[in-house]
């Protein structure tokens, strides 16, 4: 198996596992608003709890399709069309629903440019995989690009991370930060899996999964 393709399968379980973590904890927050968290996390609890109905609406989906976006690419699952099926109507859920969640940006119009590009980018290109689903090489191109945008939500927290542990040095609050992650996020995700799909590698693996299915 080659370098790249192991790097970026590990990088995909990494970020399927991070945006699974963040769902859920997303969820029991909203179920049960922590008492004892710190302001800054504090505030933004309050914040998506202000609209905690399409908070759920588009994290539950979005939670779903991360957990069946292995399936596309599972051997034993070749033949199988519901995931497929599932991933297009999902999406197009946590898409639409995107575009809502935005007007609430805690990172202003940074984090809305953001939001508005890739989810634009993602509806996109989850069109194009359904447009070609009877084309298995060109459909598979398509559907990644698909899910390593949708998954660039978890590589923002990462980002978040860094700027949270160093805001007593930076001086610089979650609304000013926020954009800025965003964009860092679903950049790394988008460009390595383009570079990596526009490669020699990335097209023969590419080919190999949409007639052979290998396994994660």
């Amino acid at each position: 198996m080659q370098a790249s393709w192991r790097w970026l399968r590990i990088g995909f379980w990494i970020c399927t596992a991070i945006a699974v973590a963040v769902v859920l904890r997303r969820m029991v927050a909203l179920a049960h608003p922590p008492q004892s968290a710190p302001p800054q996390l504090a505030l933004l609890d309050a914040g998506f709890a202000s609209h905690g109905t399409l908070t759920l609406v588009h994290i539950i989906p979005a939670l779903v399709f991360v957990v069946l976006a292995p399936f596309v690419y599972l051997r034993r699952f070749a033949r199988a069309v519901w995931p497929e099926r599932s991933l297009f109507l999902l999406g197009t859920v946590v898409g639409v629903t995107a575009y809502g969640m935005s007007r609430y940006s805690v990172g202003g119009w940074v984090e809305r440019s953001a939001v508005l590009f890739f989810n634009s980018l993602f509806l996109f290109s989850l069109f194009r995989a359904w447009r070609l689903r009877h084309e298995p090489v060109l459909k598979l191109r398509w559907m990644t690009r698909a899910i390593a945008i949708l998954l660039g939500i978890a590589t923002t927290r990462p980002v978040m991370g860094v700027f949270f542990a160093t805001s007593s040095v930076t001086h610089l609050s979650p609304p000013q930060f926020f954009g800025i992650a965003f964009w860092i996020g679903f950049s790394i995700n988008t460009l390595i899996v383009e570079l990596w799909l526009r490669s020699r590698e990335g097209k023969s693996q590419i080919e190999r999964m949409a007639m052979r299915p290998l396994s994660l």
